[in-house]
């Protein structure tokens, strides 16, 4: 990392005046979206620019080349790159427009972006799993080639010259004699197309001539989300549209209404009327909506009116039920998949070991907890398409789900995704837009505004599910490691929610790697089994959902404690340990083009981390000590490097844990946005510290417990502690950098807190209880 991203590392922040920002912002919305309805004719106007006050695309002038789908050129020599990810604060059109308008070479004060519709020509569209660097990175430079080949050769044709001596920059063609602009160039008529395999063909810029890609500049939505413009889902007006708030059943599947007596509400000025709602895509069974003429309206109404449901089968469930059906899970060596090591087969290292550790590791459930509140608004327009306007994370995924549940074509379905007010993967599962299109279906098609608040956001929220993993460690001669297992039980998000993502493991049977990516390491520990394990009971309980870090952020809070554990019990320093197994062999040795060097990078950021923290040589006070992990990110097959380590001091007499400090280093391939990249991690350290120490509520009666931010108590900012982050300078292809920190934090202060008073935490979240039971044990 340079010294100059190192400097704009905050070590601690004063509060900000929070309610002023609020109160500012309010304002500021109120003045300048007071009267905008949103409403589109055509479908394809359901896109959304974020630089906008009004959120509409920017208009080209005159004509326009379209040298590939992602982007336009117009006669201004205006550059519109289109953008198929959510933006919820990471700046993720910034990033993929200038890898871009680098190739393309053109200026940035020319550059524009567009989050586009649903359209069923963009592909894929999700926003998870750190991906949306790493996906886009070969897809837009290759279309910034393809336009700056284009300009360049009808500029040649125009001048009769060999293109080959002809050179882009800042958007102007020139031969050395001639020089050209990109908008005249696109006034004079271009129809330039590339085939697939030409796209492929083309040359790229070498990474020393790259000159917006890893430096500074300016994110193109930095105003309106810094002066309270930014437009959110709940921002959305559309002209008659109604309010409603849900009323949830006892269980999120299998209940049904019984009864419903609004009598109460009758007396609420601005009640409308109550829907119970038919649902023919099982997304939302026993769902009661209020309407009002305003959301309070509702509110208010809704608390007058009394539902008698059935309950489902799962009404009765707690939490300790899940993390047994997981221990009988584990215990049955016939259940579950086995994923493709390099030599699954452990029987020989446990039968023949001179030792065996095994520990077993839990985590709780957890909430998103995500600023914005879901919300949905949904109405049919005077063209009978149903207008979904919402911040979603994967549209691909909702909008079937939302064709069954409307009994209407695809093709009849258009989303327009806002601003996201936090995500975390929340918004992956679109299930919040379902009763808002179904309370719309039962008006007719009229704008029906569905509004989640806070306790009904956390009981309908698809949470992290809580998990049990058992590991084990064989030993040979001299304490050489020679056989690993790693045994995983949790509820399934992509089981439940998109199977279709799941590959098989060497036993034939299907596996979610969200729930599993992080066991299968890259360390050389012999042979190497892990087993993956869907719990039924969880997944019949609740929605499991997508987490940031999702399955790595327990499972390598498993790997990284018990590596620890393992290097205690032959008295080998811990980091030592990890080295002697991070070795280039086999499928550690790592592949083109997103892990090239394997296990040997991992170990470079995990010496890095080490030197920056002190480990090992570092005076410190009693009770106060350096934890370390080492991760690879999300999965095998786009790893970022990661390396973390924790200073902490431990109350012995309150159980109160203290982080004071933490390090971390990545290497993530090139680093497209500087600042982007520093943010993410940043606040994927801290996220990992607050389901590490605060974050974790329970199943009791078929619901999570804690529904509101009085019970449950993410990471607060007097709790903040002081950050280092470093980056390996690196010319590999960019991977993911959303997630990754998130995964060493809570391994490393469990190893910190054993390192400071010995004692061994193997749950997560740790709270004082927890610590000091450890110290009494």
């Amino acid at each position: 990392m340079s010294n100059k991203l190192m400097s704009r590392l905050t070590t601690g922040a004063s509060a900000p005046a929070a309610a002023s920002a609020m109160t500012r912002r309010g304002f500021l919305v109120s003045m300048t979206a007071t009267g905008v309805a949103f409403g589109f004719p055509r479908a394809s106007h359901a896109a959304m620019n974020p630089v906008a006050a009004d959120g509409l695309p920017v208009q080209p002038v005159g004509d326009t080349f379209e040298p590939t789908m992602w982007y336009w050129i117009d006669t201004d020599g205006q550059v519109n790159v289109n953008i198929i990810r959510a933006e919820m604060g990471q700046h993720v059109g910034t990033a993929i427009a200038r890898i871009l308008a680098d190739e393309l070479e053109v200026s940035w004060d020319k550059v524009h972006i567009t989050h586009v519709d649903t359209d069923e020509k963009w592909g894929l569209m999700v926003t998870g799993g750190s991906w949306s660097i790493w996906q886009s990175w070969p897809v837009y430079r290759q279309a910034g080639a393809a336009g700056r080949t284009a300009l360049i050769e009808a500029a040649a044709a125009q001048w009769g010259v060999d293109p080959a001596t002809c050179t882009a920059r800042d958007g102007v063609v020139t031969d050395g004699t001639n020089s050209i602009t990109y908008g005249d160039l696109v006034a004079a008529g271009l129809d330039r197309s590339f085939t697939e395999e030409e796209l492929q063909a083309l040359t790229l810029k070498p990474h020393e001539e790259l000159r917006l890609v890893g430096k500074d500049v300016t994110a193109l939505d930095i105003e309106n989300k810094t002066n309270g413009k930014a437009i959110y889902g709940l921002d959305a007006k559309v002209e008659g549209m109604v309010y409603g708030v849900p009323l949830l059943p006892p269980t999120r599947l299998g209940s049904s209404v019984t009864s419903v007596d609004d009598s109460g509400a009758k007396d609420v000025k601005g009640y409308l009327q109550t829907l119970t709602l038919e649902d023919p895509s099982g997304t939302v069974p026993g769902w009661v909506v209020v309407l009002g003429e305003s959301l309070m309206a509702a509110k208010w109404a809704s608390e007058a009116i009394a539902v008698e449901w059935a309950a489902g089968e799962t009404a009765n469930v707690n939490e300790a039920q899940i993390n047994d059906r997981s221990r009988a899970l584990i215990a049955d060596d016939t259940a579950g998949s086995i994923l493709p090591t390099d030599n699954p087969d452990t029987t020989a290292a446990f039968e023949g070991a001179a030792d065996v550790l095994e520990a077993e590791y839990s985590t709780q459930t957890v909430l998103h907890f995500q600023l914005e509140p879901v919300n949905a608004t949904v109405f049919q327009n005077d063209e009978g398409m149903w207008e979904i306007h919402t911040g979603n994370q994967w549209q691909s995924l909702i909008l079937p789900v939302l064709s069954e549940a409307l009994e209407a074509p695809a093709d009849k379905i258009v989303m327009r995704s806002y601003m996201l007010g936090g995500g975390f993967g929340r918004r992956l599962n679109g299930d919040y837009t379902v009763p808002a299109a179904l309370a719309s279906k039962a008006l007719g098609g009229k704008p029906v505004k569905l509004v989640f608040f806070r306790e009904d956001d956390a009981q309908f929220d698809s949470v992290r599910s809580p998990s049990i993993q058992k590991l084990r460690m064989a030993f040979g001669e001299g304490n050489a490691v020679t056989g690993m297992e790693h045994h995983a039980a949790a509820g399934w998000p992509t089981g439940v929610l998109a199977p279709g993502f799941m590959p098989k493991g060497v036993n034939d049977v299907p596996y979610d790697p969200f729930a599993i990516d992080g066991a299968d390491h890259w360390y050389n520990v012999g042979a190497h089994k892990v087993r993956a394990l869907e719990n039924d009971l969880a997944n019949a309980t609740f929605r499991p959902g997508w987490l940031r870090s999702v399955g790595p952020g327990w499972t390598n809070f498993a790997v990284e404690s018990f590596m620890d554990e393992a290097a205690h019990k032959v008295g080998t320093d811990p980091v030592a340990f990890r080295l002697q197994h991070l070795t280039a062999e086999g499928s550690n040795a790592g592949s083109a083009p997103n892990a090239v060097g394997g296990a040997l990078r991992q170990a470079e950021v995990l010496r890095r981390v080490a030197e920056m923290s002190g480990y090992g040589t570092a005076d410190l006070p009693a009770d106060t000590a350096i934890g370390i992990a080492t991760t690879f990110g999300q999965s095998r097959g786009m790893p970022t490097w990661t390396a973390g380590a924790v200073k902490l001091h431990v109350d012995r007499e309150r159980g109160y844990v203290t982080v004071e400090k933490m390090w971390l280093a990545f290497d993530c391939g090139t680093v497209v946005d500087p600042d982007g990249a520093l943010a993410q991690c940043q606040g994927a350290a801290l996220w990992g510290l607050s389901m590490a120490l605060h974050e974790g509520t329970m199943i009791e009666d078929g619901n999570v417990v804690d529904r509101n931010l009085g019970g449950y108590t993410p990471l607060r900012l007097i709790d903040t502690p002081e950050l280092e982050i470093a980056f390996v300078e690196s010319t590999e292809v960019p991977v993911g950098l959303g997630e990754p920190g998130t995964t060493v934090i809570a391994p490393a202060i469990a190893n910190a807190i054993y390192n400071a008073v010995g004692a061994r935490l193997r749950h997560l979240p740790i709270r004082p209880d927890d610590v000091l039971a450890a110290l009494k044990a």
